[in-house]
């Protein structure tokens, strides 16, 4: 977590790291300080810091304060539910783990992003050293420097998606998945190539084989990456 923090700070976000022993009192402090200066706030936890970062998601719904982002690594088994005030939500974690595992669900009515990532299949990868891994650090800190140019919601609407990473696949931590319709004559595999993601993500999520046969019109999920609104239309956003 220092190391990440200090890859955020490097970039000009500022960040705090503290233990979850004294969730309550940042929690307390944030408030106070988004009260004086509002400014997207993104919570990151690791083992019991992602108890802490949805306790604390919690108090801030008591004050009508949104959550950016909220990541939680390999944490505690047995997890609250994640509020909903909550925008975007990623639980990167090992199932069956003894010290995390835990596999978060949203209250009823959450209308954020959504999107886990079980990495239990990937080799050498621990609940002591799944928090330091490069190619998730990477990809958090792009997400975070995105935030106040991407809107929530964007365009169309957020699929919760869940799968379990196979041991050779890269990991693409996707904010959610979103409907697409299937054309006359598609295919699983023409769907993961026209939208540039892998076909392994679309059995798992669709819950539909590799060979199996589709009908136009249907309707299939398809994990998407939420994309920055200048991108998009070209103009920035208005700073909020």
């Amino acid at each position: 977590m220092d190391k990440l923090a200090k890859r955020i700070e490097e970039a000009g976000v500022a960040v705090d790291v503290n233990e979850f022993t004294v969730c309550a009192y940042v929690a307390e402090r944030a408030i106070r300080e988004y009260r004086q200066d509002p400014a997207p706030i993104t919570l990151i936890g690791h083992s019991m810091g992602g108890f802490c970062a949805l306790q604390f998601a919690e108090k801030l719904r008591a004050e009508n304060i949104p959550v950016s982002l909220i990541v939680t690594i390999d944490p505690a088994h047995l997890m609250p539910k994640l509020p909903t005030n909550v925008e975007r939500y990623m639980n990167i974690f090992l199932a069956r783990d003894v010290l995390g595992g835990g596999d978060v669900e949203p209250e009823k009515g959450y209308q954020g992003h959504f999107s886990s990532f079980d990495l239990s299949k990937l080799k050498g990868v621990l609940h002591i050293n799944i928090d330091k891994m490069d190619i998730i650090h990477t990809q958090l800190l792009t997400k975070i420097l995105q935030i106040p140019e991407t809107p929530a919601r964007l365009e169309g609407e957020g699929v919760p998606i869940r799968y379990v990473v196979p041991p050779d696949a890269a990991v693409d931590l996707w904010d959610s998945g979103m409907p697409a319709v299937v054309r006359p004559g598609d295919t699983l595999e023409t769907v993961a190539i026209n939208y540039r993601v892998p076909l392994w993500a679309l059995t798992q999520i669709n819950q539909i084989p590799e060979g199996a046969a589709l009908v136009a019109n249907q309707r299939v999920i398809v994990p998407r990456h939420l994309i920055p609104l200048v991108a998009v239309t070209g103009q920035s956003p208005s700073k909020r």
